[in-house]
């Protein structure tokens, strides 16, 4: 699709459930993605399938209508009729659901989204936040089998975004529908997704899972060095009450320390471990305060500047990369295949309880 001097040109697929992100800098055309995905923008060419149905196909001229497609759209803004009340803005999501299977209830939704003490008011007397989790009501009591989500939080200040976010961490884990989140801020893509598409001027130069895609170097060229590294999945396999720390089974052999805030044995946890938090060794670590040591093999090596060398390690079911000196790699005589321990200096714990991989 052509607009003025801006081409989109994206083509990715993606699991039916779960959250597939589309991730990339303001610009990039996600929401132009999602308004064709949704009916509201019709492309040159393109074709659209979503479980097995065809709403889009140019090259037939099949072409679905928007309001036949299923779909739900929650907006930057939330869109909420003025003149209903909160519950008359629910109500109007289940009209539009006449004659469709009721997958989700109301009174699920209600509970789901804490909006029984709002049912009553009008939308100028609510917040933000309150605005956006009745305006997720509505999309979903519409019964859609894919929700669309375009960067919801962005109007919204950090408390009312924090306030937001766990509402939606429920609905992933709770809710069997697929939903596309669209943001330019990685910190809610480490929190929800569990696919992962990043799109750079119109088009899509990374796509798979989230623990994958962290460590693309298109995802890095995005967020910068910075915020460069490996997200991982794990469980957690004991709690140390004692010590405030809980042991999190990572790849098929490794365990990281986390706090222990939160967290249970059995549950699964999203952590992310930054590459400027790694350190690598040649031999087993004794005598350090670094906690976390993860036994792993090197992978590949590739060049990141004129002294300095990316390295992804393999942790046997998990990956992890680190930023290492050329004077290090020689050093140490690092080099694809070596056996290294991986020393992590800090964890960042970013989303629980998940899904986990495959969900």
């Amino acid at each position: 699709m052509r607009r003025g001097a801006f081409t989109l040109d994206a083509r990715f697929t993606a699991p039916q459930a779960g959250v597939v992100a589309l991730f990339g800098r303001s610009g990039c055309g996600k929401t132009t993605l999602v308004n064709i995905i949704s009916g509201l923008l019709a492309p040159d060419r393109g074709h659209i399938d979503i479980g097995g149905e065809v709403l889009l196909d140019t090259a037939t001229a099949r072409r679905v209508a928007p309001e036949d497609r299923r779909v739900g759209y929650v907006f930057q803004d939330s869109r909420l009729f003025p003149h209903l009340t909160v519950a008359g803005n629910l109500d109007y999501g289940l009209r539009r659901a006449r004659g469709r299977t009721q997958g989700v209830r109301r009174d699920d939704v209600i509970s789901l989204l804490a909006l029984q003490e709002l049912l009553a008011r009008r939308p100028h007397t609510l917040s933000g936040g309150e605005r956006q989790r009745v305006a997720l009501g509505r999309a979903l009591l519409a019964q859609p089998r894919l929700l669309l989500l375009d960067e919801p939080l962005a109007s919204l200040d950090a408390a009312r975004r924090e306030e937001v976010l766990p509402y939606l961490e429920a609905l992933r884990t709770r809710l069997a529908m697929p939903m596309i989140y669209v943001s330019h801020a990685f910190d809610e893509v480490l929190r929800l997704a569990t696919h992962l598409v990043v799109l750079d001027a119109g088009s899509v130069v990374a796509q798979g899972s989230l623990t994958d895609v962290s460590l693309d170097p298109a995802l890095t060229a995005i967020v910068g060095p910075a915020a460069a590294g490996a997200v991982l999945d794990g469980r957690v396999v004991d709690v140390d009450a004692t010590h405030g720390l809980a042991r999190v089974a990572i790849g098929d052999h490794g365990e990281l320390r986390v706090g222990a805030a939160g967290t249970a044995p059995g549950m699964s946890l999203r952590v992310q471990v930054l590459a400027r938090d790694v350190i690598l060794s040649d031999r087993p670590p004794e005598g350090l305060s670094v906690r976390n040591a993860l036994r792993g093999r090197i992978s590949a090596i590739d060049t990141d500047s004129n002294d300095t060398r990316r390295v992804l390690v393999d942790l046997s079911g998990a990956g992890i990369v680190a930023y290492v000196t050329r004077d290090a790699i020689d050093a140490l005589r690092l080099a694809p295949g070596s056996t290294v321990w991986v020393l992590v200096k800090a964890v960042s714990l970013r989303s629980h309880p998940f899904p986990g991989p495959g969900v």
